[in-house]
């Protein structure tokens, strides 16, 4: 196995492009439909590197369902994609489900039932681990998943004995603090968040204390993304400043497990499968990589569906076309 990605299985109820968000007792009508995707953070991710160009039996999906057509309409869509499904099944619980309005020119709503998330067990993590033993080893949407919050930081360093890079990507923690993800952090090669979960977890709004705060906490490379004004990278050695590809944003949602299936595909890229050293990696590859990562955020946004315009072909259109100018205004920075 190339890449494992545990975490978060999400069915999300997408209504986009609203002209409002209707008033009590009031009727809007969606113009651009309501759909039903797959979504979470590890169905993402594997879906996600699949359609970036990973092949049949290189990736794995990792997580908790219910019983129910919710559940099943998962693991549909993770064989149809050629992701292998690894689903534990939690009786008498439902399937987590997001509710998602996108009002035009505004940040996405959510109203999410964490589910079975809640639910998933570190030993059946771990028990996929030991049988696939993968290169790379995604846990996304940390926060929710109970348990295996709890006992992350052990399985991880499982991962890593077994010789496996691996990516954190944390979620607001439900009914507990921040404080949880910290100890997951230490373990992590690679350690991605947005501005606000850099803040919630770390005490500050400056991003560039923040990214020296998580290396400080163990991480060997921070990513903090940033939407619209593009992301800032963060190694022992190197800051990078990133601006953000532009593209029509039609559906945010997805963006960055996008940016994390790019990067991801890009180590996969460099590394000829093999594991990665961050801290060893050049300069120019490590720009190399985020480019894909950003290249695969922007294709996201411009479809409804966290997935839907994540394509190889859409990635490789916007690093021709916007590639060496935005490279051009990429700035490093040496800690």
């Amino acid at each position: 196995m190339i890449v494992t990605c545990a975490g978060i299985l999400v069915v999300d109820i997408i209504a986009a492009d609203l002209p409002k968000v209707s008033s009590p007792g009031e009727l809007t009508f969606a113009p651009k439909g309501i759909e039903v995707h797959l979504g979470g953070h590890c169905g993402n991710v594997s879906i996600d590197l699949r359609k970036l160009g990973l092949k049949k039996g290189e990736v794995s999906s990792v997580g908790a369902v219910g019983d129910d057509i919710f559940g099943d309409f998962i693991e549909g869509e993770l064989r149809k994609n050629g992701v292998i499904a690894h689903l534990q099944r939690v009786p008498g619980v439902g399937t987590s489900k997001d509710l998602i309005l996108v009002v035009r020119g505004e940040d996405r709503r959510y109203h999410a039932d964490c589910g079975a998330n809640l639910f998933l067990s570190p030993e059946f993590v771990v028990s996929v681990l030991d049988e696939e033993k993968p290169s790379i080893f995604y846990v996304g949407g940390v926060g929710l998943t109970g348990a295996l919050d709890e006992r992350l930081p052990e399985v991880l360093e499982r991962a890593k004995d077994m010789g496996a890079l691996t990516f954190v990507d944390p979620v607001a923690p439900y009914m507990r603090e921040w404080s949880l993800i910290i100890p997951s952090i230490k373990r992590a090669d690679i350690f991605h968040c947005n501005a606000y979960e850099a803040e919630q977890i770390t005490g500050t709004k400056d991003l560039y204390k923040a990214c020296d705060l998580l290396i400080k906490m163990g991480a060997n490379m921070v990513v903090v993304s940033m939407g619209e004004k593009g992301l800032i990278a963060r190694t022992k050695r190197n800051i990078f400043e990133l601006p953000a590809f532009r593209v029509p944003t039609v559906d945010p949602t997805g963006a960055g497990d996008a940016l994390c299936a790019g990067i991801i595909s890009g180590l996969v890229e460099k590394s000829g499968y093999k594991k990665c050293d961050i801290s060893s990696l050049p300069v120019d590859d490590i720009i190399d990589i985020l480019l894909i990562g950003e290249a695969a955020g922007a294709a996201c946004v411009t479809m409804v569906g966290t997935t839907t315009a994540v394509t190889r072909e859409n990635v490789r259109r916007i690093l021709e076309e916007q590639g060496e100018n935005l490279r051009r205004n990429i700035k490093v920075y040496s800690t």
